[in-house]
Formats: structure tokens, sequence, C-alpha cells
């Protein structure tokens, strides 16, 4: 069964996008992919494991991990007030830095 896998790949030119290209090409298990440098992803559809896509598209030593709006859609939502918290002691700690 084929899934789709989303990666965030550290691309700068076409000689990086070339590089992750060769070796989704050389990799069985990958029925299609998509390469987009300016928001630096990787789509890859696959009968493989995520975590083995990872792997392969990180031998190209580009830095590479999973796209965090993929992560994010299939995790939890967590609570929205622990993170109101956490922002206004923030907020309070800078300005007590701040002050003279």
């Amino acid at each position: 069964m084929s899934q789709t896998v989303v990666l965030k790949v550290a691309m700068s030119c076409s000689g990086c996008s070339g590089a992750v290209k060769r070796v989704l090409d050389k990799t069985e298990g990958v029925e299609s992919y998509d390469i987009n440098m300016e928001e630096q992803k990787v789509t890859v559809k696959c009968n493989l494991q995520p975590e083995a896509v990872l792997q392969i598209v990180s031998k190209t030593g580009k830095k590479t991990s999973f796209f965090e709006d993929a992560a994010t859609a299939a995790a939890p939502a967590a609570p929205a007030e622990p993170e109101t918290k956490s922002t206004e002691t923030e907020t309070k700690l800078t300005e007590e830095v701040a002050a003279p």
C-alpha cells in the first residue's frame, strides 16, 4: 500500500535537487515524487516506511527532516492555554531583563 512522505530538505541549487532526484530515481518502492526548492519540500509517494525514505534522502548529504506541517497535521492538537502562559512568562522575563 502506498503512502505519502513529506520531507524538509535543505536545497539551495539545482545540483541539490538533482542529488535528491537521482537517489529517489534509484530507490525501489518510490512511485512518484515532487521536489519544491522554494519550500525546501520533497513529497514522495512510495511503498516504504517514512523513516526509510528519510534515511535514503539523507544519504545525499543534505540536511533532511520530516516536514513540520505534515508532522503537525498527524499529531494531536496541543491545548492552547499552556502555550499562552509560556508566551506571557517570556514577555515578562524580556521586560525585566530590558528594564534599567
